[in-house]
């Protein structure tokens, strides 16, 4: 019979988890599944792009997966039973006739998607690029848009930095303007900060430092002073929840709903889940949370299908240690920031800016979705056979099942993704 794995979302993680397992385990004894909403692959990181007027490739889903042994099942996630080992699925739309999916591994890759917190008037008023359709809203919301009309971009981190300058160098007739609760770039190094302001004073965004806003009304934001700034459109960008699937599980989570996991990527409370991306809280370097980011998603998404085939296969335990090199941030389609960064995220001096850091991140975007798409491509295809459980074990943990208090070993350093 079949091991049957279910990956849950086709973004960057869960699309690299499902190619990569394929390229890990032999197709007769593996029934690999992965579950997306949207027939194609949706590169996140370029939804600012998107939103700015700039047109993406398509990517579909099934091409992709073609030949590989992974079945595509486009549906929508509307419930998880990690008890009874099921996933309920229904239309892409949310209705039709529900159906369950039984697993016997499954990989939780579903991810985050914009969040208000709590702002009033911010789920009302606020566009987000967090998703495809959201990026799409505002487009055509920009389009509509009049010179000199007020756009503001709530949220100070590398999302708000990227949406802000895509904009205002798409739109230079617009009245960009950033608002951010720190100083602009704070956690940067010295001359991260200083390429940064020299780049949002070129393309005249007016940037509000160390201002929170406390309501989204149509037309404009209120600070925390009570000032308002007008806003004919209003980017939010301050904040990502996770998929709220995991709340009313059994599963243990964290008090952002994250599925609490190992150094594998394998849940402390049901061993035959595994979470990676922005749905874990991972633990990296000291013990400090690994961030919702691309960077994270991929190692994680490595860490996570590389382990589910040494545990059935019966081989040693890999680890790719999750660690951080660079932050890439574009600033247009000019401009950019690469800024170096210590194994737990800390911004060190060096930094690289300008055309070339531009460069570099458009390589990192597309060395990412090249590999994607291409998922049984760039790495050697070393199929093993699964092997049969011990009995008495759970078949979910394979030959591997002694696996769980056998020491990690460590394979090499994972490749920066963009963030």
């Amino acid at each position: 019979m079949q091991h049957r794995i279910i990956v849950l979302g086709a973004g960057y993680t869960g699309a690299s988890a499902a190619g990569r397992l394929a390229r890990r385990l032999r197709r007769e004894d593996v029934a690999i599944t992965l579950v997306n909403t949207e027939p194609d692959f949706v590169e996140r990181v370029r939804l600012h792009q998107l939103a700015s007027g700039q047109d993406l490739a398509p990517r579909p889903l099934r091409k992709m997966f073609e030949g590989t042994g992974v079945t595509l099942r486009i549906a929508r996630v509307t419930g998880l039973d990690a008890d009874r080992r099921t996933v309920t699925v229904r239309d892409p739309d949310g209705t039709g006739e529900a159906e369950e999916l039984t697993y016997d591994t499954l990989v939780h890759a579903l991810g985050s998607a914009w969040d208000g917190r709590g702002v009033p008037g911010a789920a009302e008023h606020a566009h987000e690029v967090a998703s495809r359709a959201g990026a799409l809203r505002l487009r055509e919301r920009l389009a509509g848009l009049a010179a000199g009309a007020p756009v503001v971009v709530v949220g100070g981190g590398l999302t708000g930095l990227e949406a802000a300058t895509e904009i205002a160098e798409a739109r230079p007739d617009l009245d960009v303007a950033l608002v951010a609760r720190g100083g602009l770039g704070e956690p940067l190094s010295p001359k991260g900060r200083r390429h940064l302001r020299k780049v949002f004073d070129g393309l005249g965004v007016t940037v509000h430092e160390h201002t929170a806003v406390t309501a989204v009304e149509a037309g404009r934001v209120t600070t925390g002073d009570g000032t308002p700034i007008p806003a004919e459109v209003t980017v939010w960008t301050a904040g990502f929840a996770v998929h709220p699937l995991t709340r009313d599980t059994t599963l243990e989570v964290s008090g952002t709903g994250q599925v609490v996991v190992d150094a594998t990527m394998r849940s402390l409370s049901h061993p035959q889940v595994y979470a990676i991306g922005d749905a874990a809280l991972a633990a990296g370097p000291g013990g400090k949370p690994l961030r919702m980011s691309c960077a994270t998603g991929i190692p994680s998404a490595w860490q996570a299908a590389d382990a589910i085939a040494a545990r059935l296969t019966g081989t040693k335990l890999p680890n790719v240690p999750l660690r951080y090199f660079n932050q890439c941030v574009s600033l247009g389609r000019r401009q950019g920031l690469i800024q170096y960064v210590t194994a737990d995220d800390r911004a060190v001096r060096a930094a690289l800016t300008g055309r070339t850091a531009a460069l570099y991140k458009e390589v990192v975007c597309k060395g990412a979705a090249w590999g994607v798409a291409h998922p049984t491509l760039g790495l050697p295809v070393r199929r093993r056979p699964v092997l049969p459980a011990p009995a008495g074990t759970d078949p979910a943990a394979g030959a591997g099942a002694a696996a769980r208090t056998e020491p990690v070993a460590e394979a090499g350093a994972a490749a920066e993704s963009p963030a």
